[in-house]
């Protein structure tokens, strides 16, 4: 598979029922080239008021989206199944393979994504680089980006580009808002309607 594309920084917006009044904003970025996709995501707050998981050695860890992680979603477009991938701060991270809309999940084995994390005073940055061979097969890729965050009070808010109707739900296939494809071209926002850059 050949992936060449990339993204102008697009922001996630909060559910409205998890409002999160402690980060100013969420933005993310994703690019493909031959062999990898990447995802950049930049996290701007309070993080006096934000639980950020402690660093922790590289590798696979369930439960991250309990706290502050950053998330994506790859389906091949028109297909059922697809994976997620969960990305903390502490550096650890997740990937699981579905075979349709929550269900059939199990554990990837063999995927070791390059995580990198930079914090400072104002926010989080956080970069994951993963071997195309990680992700589903396709010409073109649906991708959903999205992210949970912790205020310290234990109280979780919900990002995405997209939220279905009703409660958060990363896996809903509208929240799967960016094509990602072999032409070439800056990736579409399939169902947003218009680019929600910046």
């Amino acid at each position: 598979m050949r992936l060449r594309s990339e993204s102008k920084p697009i922001i996630l917006k909060c559910h409205p029922r998890t409002p999160g009044a402690a980060v100013r904003s969420i933005a993310a970025r994703v690019s493909s080239s031959d062999g990898a996709l990447a995802v950049a995501y930049t996290l701007e707050g309070d993080l006096a008021r934000i639980r950020v998981p402690e660093p922790h050695p590289p590798g696979f860890a369930d439960d991250l989206w309990k706290h502050t992680c950053f998330e994506m979603f790859v389906r091949e477009r028109g297909a059922e199944a697809y994976r997620e991938f969960n990305f903390s701060p502490s550096g650890e991270w997740a990937a699981y393979a579905f075979e349709r809309y929550r269900e059939g999940m199990r554990r990837c084995d063999g995927v070791d994504p390059r995580v990198t994390v930079r914090t400072s005073a104002v926010g989080v940055e956080l970069d994951a680089v993963m071997p195309l061979d990680a992700i589903p097969c396709g010409a073109v890729l649906t991708v959903g980006l999205a992210a949970v965050i912790e205020d310290v009070d234990g109280t979780l808010s919900y990002w995405a580009l997209a939220h279905p109707a009703g409660k958060p739900d990363f896996h809903d296939p509208e929240a799967f808002a960016i094509e990602l494809g072999e032409s070439g071209g800056r990736p579409r926002f399939s169902r947003l309607g218009s680019d929600p850059g910046l």
